[in-house]
């Protein structure tokens, strides 16, 4: 059966303030997915707190609303228990760059066969306008009325460090581009990390749809640029203070952490026996005797 970005749309409106970026990201997901042939209940789709994790519940997959920074520790439990299921973890900069930070570096080095999401506004919206970890010095906010005197943290230089083998970074303004990266995510054998400039329109003055225009650098325009070049990634990325876009990096050789597990069965949970033979229940019980 033909499948369309209409099947992977549902009842439920997005609250989302009106030019949030995060439509765009929703739409680029419901592309993607359609693009690859998936039917909805091939995917599941986890989220953490914020105006971003209310993704999940916009989307017609299985979906999975988690707690605040904990959206990459759902998800790997779920790819785990049912690795048939294609995986999708999102998040905003807050969630994944503050309270989930943990998660996501473990995650990245861990390189579970899951894609990565973060929309990156570079504030907290959800909370009516603090600084993330991603807002610049000198940005003012509720919670920095004299400008923040932290320096952002630089997710994609961090995501290589850690040793990512699926680097990429999309903006919401690009639809294409974006759709694009989420299904070379999706077919990368490892971890998938994406961040997306996602502009918030209601707290964030500062990095507007223009100013992320402005600043943004495709690699396609790049002359000799090779996205499987680690050390031309992070080069770039100085160069460009980060606001490279399209694949930064993918590691063609990569081997997904659930390929490295001794005795892991390709089957899911949910499709095992759940009986043991008389032959293993007896060389577990002779384990204790």
């Amino acid at each position: 059966m033909k499948v369309s970005f209409k099947d992977f749309r549902n009842d439920v409106p997005p609250n989302w303030c009106p030019g949030c970026g995060d439509f765009a990201v929703l739409a680029a997901m419901q592309r993607a997915f359609a693009n690859l042939g998936l039917r909805p209940e091939q995917v599941a789709v986890v989220s953490g707190i914020g105006c971003s994790g209310r993704i999940s519940g916009y989307i017609h997959t299985y979906g999975f609303h988690g707690t605040h920074g904990r959206a990459l520790a759902l998800a790997q439990g779920l790819k785990i228990a049912n690795r048939d299921l294609v995986v999708v973890a999102a998040g905003g900069d807050g969630d994944g760059y503050a309270i989930g930070l943990n998660h996501t570096i473990h995650a990245i080095r861990r390189n579970m066969d899951i894609t990565y999401l973060v929309m990156d506004n570079q504030i907290y919206g959800l909370t009516k306008g603090q600084t993330s970890p991603r807002s610049a010095m000198g940005f003012q906010t509720k919670s920095t009325p004299k400008g923040s005197i932290e320096a952002p943290l630089s997710p994609l230089m961090m995501a290589l460090a850690a040793g990512g083998t699926f680097v990429a970074q999309g903006f919401s303004s690009d639809v294409n581009q974006l759709v694009s990266i989420i299904e070379a995510g999706i077919k990368h054998r490892g971890f998938a990390f994406i961040n997306v400039f996602s502009p918030c329109v209601t707290f964030n003055k500062v990095n507007t749809y223009d100013w992320f225009r402005e600043r943004v650098v495709p690699v396609e325009t790049i002359e000799g640029y090779d996205p499987h070049d680690r050390k031309l990634a992070m080069q770039k990325l100085m160069e460009t203070d980060g606001m490279l876009t399209g694949i930064i990096y993918q590691d063609p050789d990569s081997v997904a952490y659930e390929d490295r597990i001794p005795g892991f069965r390709k089957e899911p949970l949910v499709r095992q026996p759940l009986k043991p033979s008389r032959e293993d229940f007896e060389a577990l019980v002779a384990e204790f005797v």
